[in-house]
């Protein structure tokens, strides 16, 4: 099988969480990487044998690549997709996409102009049990979708932050960084555009100075919704009903309760929290090794509680499967455990590359995200429901 030829621009938190399938999927070739900090260049050139660039023009310049990972600060997505597609790299973009309408669809003229694919991703609607629970909801088996109920509550506001992260206007805060995970699992579920939001989502503590909360409703037309309901604030957490699965797919302990406040009392300064920060990155701690040599997690990715209500049963995506809650009893539709984790974003992106198969996490995909976000922040000051202009059929 062909091996990708990835270069990864931003070797910050997001390529982090990201390592564990770049370092053991044997479709992906880290072949290059472009980061300010001299050390996480050096660390990746140590792990991977790969060339190391100090700016992302010239590794979007490189010849030797097929994609580009872009894994930067929101604010500099658009500049580097443009790049990169200019260069004739297909590019996977972290989420969110883009931080306004305009940038997202410069983004895809871009992509359009360069011959290339663009996705976008990672978000929890990549994770096999959601696309599992698509499948029986396009099956037809159980009746049409009717409802979709998401709620998630994380310590995410608390985790330490770069002063730029608790900043809205700057793409800071739980809209655009934690919202287009609900967001792209309703739309998955759904399966048709959605036609408005109304939402509300307020500071609670303005030492964080951002959003950590929201609540949405979701209207997708012919009586069909999605509610989202996301809560940072860290104190309920919402992996006590996926059995202690984290997010990531890893078991928890429940002892370990109020970790990031506790870890965040004992900074007194903002540049001290992203000191703090920087010592999650890559090129400070744990590298390609680690990740590698890291066992199997015995779980997918998830994002909370989500269940999908269609007329004949409930579809309860969970960790390792999906929970069918049906008219005449429930069974559970169980995966295989995972042996490369989000290894989905690799299945997507390598058909894009070889294949020319067209993504389903396309830039028409990420705009659509990208608006109900900047559409869920206008309902919330205005208190009204917004039209949206710019939703794709998934």
């Amino acid at each position: 099988m062909r091996r990708i030829r990835l270069g990864v621009a931003g070797l910050g938190r997001a390529f982090m969480l990201m390592l564990p399938t770049l370092a053991r999927d044997t479709r992906v070739e880290m072949a290059a990487c472009a980061d300010p900090r001299p050390e996480a260049r050096a660390r990746f050139a140590q792990d991977f044998g790969a060339r190391t660039h100090d700016s992302v023009e010239a590794l979007c310049a490189d010849p030797g690549l097929d994609a580009v990972y872009i894994a930067s600060p929101h604010q500099f997505h658009v500049a580097h997709v443009r790049a990169a597609a200019a260069a004739g790299k297909h590019v996977l973009v972290e989420k969110p996409m883009a931080l306004t309408v305009e940038d997202g669809l410069a983004m895809i003229a871009a992509a359009r102009e360069g011959g290339i694919h663009l996705l976008v991703g990672h978000s929890h609607s990549f994770d096999a049990p959601y696309l599992r629970a698509r499948e029986i909801i396009r099956s037809g088996e159980y009746g049409a979708i009717r409802m979709v109920t998401a709620l998630n509550f994380t310590d995410y506001l608390y985790r330490p932050r770069r002063p730029e992260e608790l900043d809205t206007a700057q793409g800071g805060g739980a809209i655009f960084s934690q919202a287009p995970h609900q967001v792209e699992v309703a739309r998955l579920l759904a399966g048709r555009p959605a036609r408005s939001i109304r939402a509300t989502a307020t500071v609670w503590d303005r030492a964080r100075g951002t959003e950590g909360a929201f609540n949405a409703l979701l209207d997708f037309g012919e009586g069909l919704s999605a509610t989202l309901t996301y809560n940072g604030h860290g104190h309920f957490d919402t992996d006590e009903f996926q059995d202690w699965i984290g997010e990531m797919g890893a078991r928890r302990d429940p002892a370990a309760y109020g970790t990031a406040r506790a870890a965040l009392r004992a900074v007194s300064s903002p540049e001290e929290e992203a000191a703090l920060k920087e010592r999650r990155a890559y090129g400070t701690g744990s590298g390609a090794a680690e990740a590698r040599n890291a066992p199997p997690p015995p779980a997918y990715n998830h994002f909370g509680l989500v269940i999908a209500s269609c007329e004949r049963a409930d579809l309860r995506p969970t960790p390792s499967g999906v929970m069918v809650y049906a008219d005449h009893g429930r069974h559970f539709d169980p995966l295989p455990p995972p042996d490369v984790p989000r290894a989905e974003v690799i299945d997507e992106l390598h058909a894009a590359i070889f294949n020319n198969t067209p993504p389903l996490h396309d830039g028409a995909w990420g705009l659509a995200t990208a608006e109900i976000c900047l559409c869920l922040l206008e309902s919330a000051r205005t208190g009204r429901e917004v039209a949206l202009r710019h939703q794709a059929t998934p």
